[in-house]
């Protein structure tokens, strides 16, 4: 088959990373483009209106074919529908969109945990509000996200220990990369908490341990976390 073009950030995970990990485990060949030699510009004018039809506000975006297609959640949805990784029924195919959602929305508070005032100001301009956004987070919305998806699990137990029907989807392998980023970014608040969440620590394990995203986990491919990206660590924001 032709190659999807992931158009993404070179340097860091962020939300691409939600992308690369379906593609992967897909099996299918894709391009991230923007990591390859003169790779930036070809990123800029997928998002560029004048050279687009359908110009995505920011990455990620990926290129299937003719289709053009931004928004962390819509690519995915486009790939489960594609390549098995989402029920084939148009209830099961929304329902793992509206899972996928709101992981997008924990993600956007993970990372406002840090720019809690403003994306345009460093972070050091606003430690102090990220210090009191930071407990809140921890305290009482990491818990409420990660409750609510571990009651989602649950609910779906005997079905072979995924959060959509009897068979992995994207929506698992996209909270793996939520426990991994927030064991990341908050290591200690995580631990003191992850007794309340025994599914989510297993399926973590469970899509850790598939071949095709072992093998990239142990790959260049897979870039670090690090203080650029959405999921940052910064002791100071620890209690």
């Amino acid at each position: 088959m032709q190659p999807y073009i992931l158009y993404y950030w070179p340097s860091i995970q962020g939300r691409g990373e939600f992308v690369r990990l379906a593609l992967e485990e897909a099996d299918v060949p894709y391009r991230d483009v923007a990591r390859e030699p003169k790779g930036m510009p070809q990123l800029l004018a997928a998002i560029d209106p004048a050279q687009t039809g359908y110009p995505a506000y920011a990455p990620p975006v990926l290129k299937a074919g003719a289709l053009l297609i931004g928004q962390t959640a819509t690519i995915l949805l486009y790939l489960g529908a594609h390549h098995g990784l989402a029920p084939r029924s148009e209830a099961g195919r929304l329902w793992c969109n509206q899972l996928q959602l709101t992981i997008a929305d924990v993600v956007n508070e993970a990372h406002d945990s840090h720019h809690p005032i403003s994306t345009n100001l460093y972070y050091e301009d606003q430690k102090k509000e990220a210090k009191q956004r930071s407990r809140d987070f921890t305290a009482e919305r990491i818990p409420k996200y990660l409750g609510y998806f571990e009651q989602v699990l649950q609910a779906n137990a005997g079905r072979g220990g995924f959060m959509v029907g009897s068979r992995l989807s994207y929506v698992d392998l996209s909270l793996f990369q939520l426990m991994e980023g927030l064991r990341y970014a908050f290591p200690k608040a995580m631990a003191r908490q992850q007794a309340a969440w025994p599914g989510l620590l297993a399926l973590r394990d469970k899509v850790a341990r598939r071949p095709r995203i072992a093998a990239y986990l142990a790959s260049e491919r897979r870039l670090p976390f690090s203080e650029e990206g959405i999921f940052r660590h910064y002791p100071e924001l620890e209690r």
